[in-house]
């Protein structure tokens, strides 16, 4: 596991990148949060437990740890909110944002302090920065999955949401959803229902700027084309599914 590191890829946002090459060798893998400054920080994703002192320490490096108000994933799953607690005890008046069906189905139990729940579509103003959340359940896994949307700055923190495998520059201009099409060939990772391209498209609507991608490099330039483009493979490949059921 490499140092942290960390690049600032829209105003106020920090992507923190841990690669790690056991992980889909031979190209590796990157595990990405993100820290968004501002009167009340939020990070988005907690990272997996054993990663916690590298991630803290690069938090560290731009504010006190102990700053930290909000933290947020985008579902419950090891490397989403493996280290949850470890933050909330870091940073005595965090809390956890999370849409409600999280809130009632896991984070509640598993948080050491409650969280706070988000309807689909709420906006919060913390200080700078106005953040919307919007539910997308099974996209692209977990019935509690949602995604976070900065309206000040276009920046769509997507989850795993194109995921992609290397250690490529924190932000690009160039093709994600070629790479990203590659990693679900790989990984299988994705629900395939009929609301998958459906929903992505609903975030195509926002028509964001930078994609936050959790899992290699972050994107800025026509985030609503790269989205759409992403629905479609994924209706191709229910479609595929479907035939081959059918056949």
């Amino acid at each position: 596991m490499s140092e942290t590191r960390i690049d600032e890829i829209a105003d106020g946002i920090y992507r923190l990148s841990t690669y790690v090459p056991e992980v889909a060798p031979p190209a590796g893998f990157t595990f990405n949060q993100f820290l968004i400054r501002a009167e009340e920080p939020l990070l988005f994703h907690c990272g997996l437990r054993r990663m916690f002192p590298a991630v803290a320490a690069a938090v560290a490096r731009l504010m006190p740890v102990d700053r930290l108000r909000w933290i947020g994933f985008g579902h419950v799953e090891a490397d989403e909110c493996g280290a949850m607690n470890e933050w909330l005890a870091a940073a005595p008046q965090a809390q956890v944002v999370h849409g409600r069906i999280g809130c009632m189905v896991s984070i509640t139990d598993m948080a050491d302090r409650p969280p706070r729940p988000l309807a689909d579509g709420e906006v919060f103003d913390f200080g700078g920065k106005r953040l919307r959340y919007l539910d997308t359940p099974q996209i692209p896994h977990g019935w509690d999955a949602g995604v976070l949307y900065d309206e000040t700055t276009g920046t769509l923190l997507c989850g795993d949401l194109f995921t992609h495998v290397g250690n490529g520059p924190a932000l690009t201009e160039d093709d994600v959803v070629g790479p990203a099409r590659a990693a679900e060939d790989m990984f299988g990772f994705s629900a395939l229902t009929p609301m998958t391209a459906p929903t992505i498209r609903r975030l195509a609507g926002l028509s964001p700027r930078t994609l936050a991608i959790m899992h290699g490099s972050s994107f800025h330039g026509d985030g609503a084309a790269a989205l759409n483009a992403l629905a479609d493979d994924y209706a191709r490949r229910l479609q595929e599914q479907m035939d081959r059921l059918a056949g």
